[in-house]
């Protein structure tokens, strides 16, 4: 990854209690869920948990988002409520860009950070500079699209692997996605079924995630956001023909419901069949103690350590027998292991790094 050289700040320039220049920054939010959110949200998630740490860290901090925001940022709104319910169509996200570009013409502040799709479209045409976080995979389409904006973005990775199988693009620095621990419930005695989470598909792999819960003779409880047509077509066609008295299934789930679900499971399946570029879940059942069994695709190898929290293996298949050796992982290492790689601090310390890094500033101490 290339760096931009960085320059001393003026002495006058206002500082934060860490000794960096205190910037004015507008932090761009997706339109559909709130933020923290509710139930499904990971990007929301952790625009929550940033934007709040920034603020902690002495910045100017404006969330731009669809519907009032609870966090300690200022929030200007785009729309009235969150677009959960037209998630996959274009109108909300142009509609929302739009409005972002003339509260940032308004605002103008140090730098924007764009978490939402459009942003890379619109960043060239900004007077600010805009540091966008390539939430999903940068491959394919995607990827293309963000090579087709070029240097006009400051381009932040949430995984090593997001950028080993794009190094093409104009990659800027790596910062891993981030989880606070402290209001989640951790749990060391588990019950004995299994449970697989996340959205409802083949890419996430619920239909292996039961074969191996089968495989092992385990019960196994499926929690999946399936609201758009190619999630229902997934379920309906893999899905629903497996379900029985030991595949059970229930909607989306709230917060609280989620980490009871996760909380309990004596392990989280997750044999996913695509190149992860991170994985929120993965964090968030580790936080509960509960050990993972996935597959080594794309960022895993980053986000879970094989015989620690939870089994790596390179075939669905493998995780059977794994399994039978859940005795060794010690529930307390898992929720430690998110606590020091991954907890909040970490995160928005690095974002404040890029962002001086992106203004052509001096972090303290460099």
């Amino acid at each position: 990854m290339t760096s931009v050289p960085s320059t001393d700040s003026p002495d006058q320039a206002p500082r934060t209690e860490s000794g960096a220049d205190r910037l004015s920054i507008a932090v761009v939010a997706p339109p559909f869920f709130a933020i923290p959110p509710d139930g499904y949200g990971g990007i929301e998630a952790v625009v929550a948990l940033l934007v709040d740490g920034l603020v902690d860290r002495g910045h100017d901090v404006t969330l731009i988002a669809a519907g009032e925001a609870r966090t300690k940022a200022h929030t200007v709104t785009t729309f009235d409520e969150p677009q959960a319910q037209q998630l996959g169509r274009p109108e909300p996200e142009l509609l929302h860009a739009t409005r972002v570009a003339a509260v940032l013409a308004d605002l103008q502040p140090d730098l924007a950070h764009d978490n939402s799709a459009v942003g890379p479209a619109f960043a060239r045409d900004r007077r600010v500079p805009t540091v966008v976080t390539s939430h999903g995979p940068a491959t394919g389409a995607w990827g293309e699209y963000l090579a087709a904006a070029g240097d006009s973005m400051y381009l932040v990775a949430i995984s090593q692997a997001q950028v080993d199988l794009s190094p093409d693009l104009p990659w800027r620095r790596v910062v891993h996605n981030s989880l606070d621990v402290t209001d989640i419930p951790l749990r060391a005695d588990k019950d004995d079924y299994l449970v697989w989470l996340g959205r409802m598909s083949p890419d996430k792999a619920a239909h292996l995630a039961v074969d191996v819960a089968r495989k092992a003779g385990r019960r196994i409880v499926l929690a999946a956001k399936c609201s758009e047509p190619d999630e229902k077509a997934y379920f309906d066609e893999q899905i629903k023909p497996l379900l029985g008295s030991d595949v059970e299934f229930v909607e989306e789930v709230s917060a609280e419901e989620k980490y009871r679900l996760l909380g309990g499971a004596a392990a989280f399946v997750f044999p996913l069949q695509w190149e992860e570029p991170f994985g929120m879940v993965l964090l968030e059942a580790m936080a509960c103690g509960t050990p993972v069994l996935t597959l080594s695709r794309g960022a895993i190898p980053e986000v879970v350590r094989d015989g620690v929290t939870g089994f790596v293996r390179t075939d669905a298949d493998e995780l059977v027998p794994a399994l039978d050796e859940l005795g060794q992982i010690d529930p307390l290492a898992c929720r430690r292991h998110v606590d020091e790689h991954f907890g909040p601090a970490l995160m928005v310390e690095r974002y404040e790094q890029a962002y001086l890094d992106c203004l052509g500033r001096a972090a303290p101490g460099s």
